[in-house]
């Protein structure tokens, strides 16, 4: 194998001083020492993505034994008696079990494969312990997808196996100092052979779900909440990872008319929205009933995991055949209030296709006893926002007027009166609407949509909060409209009869540009990005755009490569109608020609190596059937003194001919093999 680039590369590295200094100190330890501290820090490597969620102690423990068995290999010490490690072993159960209240399970099982690893890194007596250590390492690389799938973990995880075929590589090269570039070499050779089995592997494999269809945790991820406190939205705004991507099937929506529907809240205690509990038979409450206006828009959206069970889908997406959303595995149902429940949180990334209505009307058109509900409000609270409310309603210019128009009104006082539209509003005490209408005029969406909510009921006007997300990032990301947690937004919706449900957007009228343009206010940039910015300013947006491209085509080609997508590439290929019986046929046919192919080439390498060893092969057998009996190992001019002792002078000029491939051989004289063999079978045949 020709390993001349990586050692060049190597060469060019040991150019940078401290890179320089290190490969000194490393040229004056021992083979063993040298190649142990590598495997330490391949191990370290692997390990260094779970210490953000394994207990403290063993992060710790773990530390500290690499940190122990690095100093042992430098200073050439004993390791530790089995009595030591055994105790460390015992101890660390102990800690799981105490921690995790079980050993079993995904948490205690990683805590103690890490325990695992880290010890027996203290008992590298052998190569029978290297090769522990080394699948234990490949086990471990593993279990990282439990936790994340993201393509940086994809990455660091394939630096981790690159490392750890290296060190085995070595392992296997028990002779002299081999350097490690030449063993990095090896390994990154061996691992490009198994490259196109491993894409057979992936792409025709079965499967019923994405490729790690595997629970996530929920309680670390932000996003939207069942329920709605003043300051809520504007916690989730202060976060800019992605909630999910959407791209349109035809030009994409104004970002005005983009509004992506969660979690619709009616029922209020004065300071926090939850879900409304109906106080009226199911027949008497206010339904869906749809009606859509115009033309749909077709649209396919990648949503993120989430800690709840819905879909924030774009308003107004029905539940109409080739319209709903669907996802193999997964009970997509539309409530009564509009909202696209699952049967359970989104503890998965999901990719859909659905159809929307911008242009719709929902709600019962004539009021239902149920419309009661969501006028009620705790009168011990928020006194005057509610005497403010019954004020206007008995002004004499909206005597009469119906909900439209007093909601015209409210969105006219907020445009006019000095409220400002803020990230950092503050906390707000028990009586928030009051402090918010009357005092400090300072808030985010949420609290615009609920002064307008509570104001609207109190006038006797049925009115609901709802939370979701508005607009998207300017910029396309490779023909995706990139949605994230910033734009969480709340708005309100008022019942007017013979219409439905109107949305109203009290956002709008204070700050205009939040709902026009689609941007929401952005928390301060950290330090990396700052400078960036005063570098570049749209630097950093680029390089973010660029990697969250990358990452988008990963959560699509790899992460939901389904079956879905294995019969579609079957399809492409000439297959009509494939099914998982064509697809086992197909996978199989490959995997046999790749093993049938496998053994010409190892048949035909192995013919290939060593042309000289097969040539004396053939002339052993020669020599055999003309009674001239030789050895394997005895060389050219050994038979040659057997074939004139056997044959005599009949046998001088085959012997000669030996002589001449001896000389050949060793003497540096050139040789042509073939014309010396056609020569060699005609002499031995003529002696028969």
């Amino acid at each position: 194998m020709n390993s001349a680039p990586a050692l060049r590369r190597a060469m060019a590295w040991q150019r940078v001083p401290v890179v320089r200094a290190l490969a000194a100190r490393g040229a004056q330890l021992p083979r063993e020492a040298r190649d142990t501290l590598f495997l330490l820090g391949v191990i370290a490597v692997t390990i260094a993505p779970h210490l953000l969620h394994l207990p403290w102690w063993c992060s710790a423990m773990a530390i500290g034994v690499l940190g122990w068995r690095a100093r042992l290999a430098v200073g050439g010490g004993a390791l530790p008696s089995r009595w030591t490690v055994t105790a460390l072993l015992v101890l660390a159960a102990a800690l799981t079990l105490w921690d995790e209240r079980t050993i079993l399970g995904k948490e205690a099982g990683v805590t103690m494969l890490v325990v695992l690893m880290a010890l027996k890194t203290l008992e590298l007596r052998a190569r029978r312990d290297a090769l522990v250590v080394f699948f234990l390492g490949f086990f471990l690389v593993l279990t990282h997808f439990l936790y994340s799938q993201t393509l940086a973990i994809g990455l660091w995880m394939l630096l981790a196996l690159w490392g750890l075929l290296t060190a085995l590589v070595l392992a296997h090269m028990p002779v002299g100092r081999p350097a490690l570039a030449r063993a990095g070499a090896v390994a990154l050779r061996a691992t490009a052979l198994g490259v196109p089995l491993m894409a057979v592997l992936f792409l025709l494999f079965p499967r019923v779900g994405p490729l790690w269809g595997l629970p996530q945790d929920a309680g670390g991820r932000t996003g939207l909440s069942g329920s709605l406190r003043l300051g809520g939205v504007a916690e989730v705004a202060l976060d800019d990872a992605i909630a999910f991507r959407v791209r349109f099937e035809a030009r994409p929506p104004q970002p005005d008319q983009l509004y992506f529907r969660g979690p619709v809240l009616s029922n209020f205690d004065g300071r926090e929205w939850t879900r409304l509990v109906p106080s009226v038979p199911a027949a008497q409450r206010a339904r869906a009933d749809v009606r859509l206006i115009g033309a749909a828009v077709a649209y396919e959206m990648v949503i993120e995991p989430s800690r709840l069970p819905l879909l924030p889908l774009p308003e107004l997406t029905p539940d109409l055949p080739e319209a709903a959303p669907a996802v193999p595995g997964w009970l997509f149902t539309l409530r009564p209030d509009v909202q696209w429940q699952a049967d359970r949180p989104l503890d998965e990334r999901l990719h859909l296709r659905a159809r929307a209505w911008l242009q719709h009307r929902h709600g019962p058109a004539d009021a239902v006893p149920g419309l009661r509900d969501l006028v009620r409000l705790p009168s011990e609270r928020n006194p005057r926002t509610l005497a403010w409310a019954q004020a206007l309603h008995a002004d004499a210019a909206l005597a009469g007027a119906d909900a439209r128009t007093l909601a015209t009104a409210v969105l006219a006082h907020i445009g006019r009166d000095g409220y400002t539209y803020t990230l950092e509003p503050g906390p707000y005490g028990s009586d928030a609407v009051d402090e918010f209408w009357f005092d400090r005029k300072l808030g985010f969406c949420e609290h615009f949509a609920t002064a307008f909510v509570v104001v609207m009921r109190a006038m006797g006007v049925p009115a609901r909060v709802v939370t979701g997300y508005q607009g998207a990032d300017p910029e396309v990301q490779d023909g995706w409209l990139v949605v994230r947690q910033a734009n969480a937004h709340a708005w309100a919706e008022y019942w007017q009869p013979g219409l439905g449900w109107v949305r109203a957007d009290p956002t709008a009228a204070v700050a205009p540009g939040r709902v026009q343009a689609g941007r929401s206010l952005r928390p301060p940039p950290g330090v990396v990005a700052d400078t960036l910015n005063r570098i570049d300013p749209a630097l950093a947006q680029r390089l973010r755009a660029a990697w969250e491209t990358v990452n988008n085509r990963w959560n699509l080609w790899v992460l939901n490569y389904s079956r879905g997508r294995q019969f579609e590439l079957l399809r492409a290929l000439g297959i009509e109608r494939p099914d998982a019986q064509t697809l086992a046929t197909v996978l199989v046919g490959l995997l046999g020609s790749a093993a049938l192919g496998a053994a010409a080439w190892a048949w035909w390498d192995r013919r290939r190596q060593d042309p000289w060893q097969r040539l004396q092969q053939r002339v052993q057998q020669r020599l055999g059937a003309l009674g001239v009996r030789v050895a394997a190992h005895e060389s050219a001019l050994t038979r040659a003194e057997r074939v004139r002792t056997t044959l005599g002078a009949a046998g001088q000029a085959l012997a000669a001919h030996l002589d001449a491939l001896a000389r050949g051989r060793y003497g540096g004289q050139a040789l042509d093999r073939r014309r010396w063999w056609r020569r060699f079978r005609t002499l031995a045949h003529a002696r028969r």
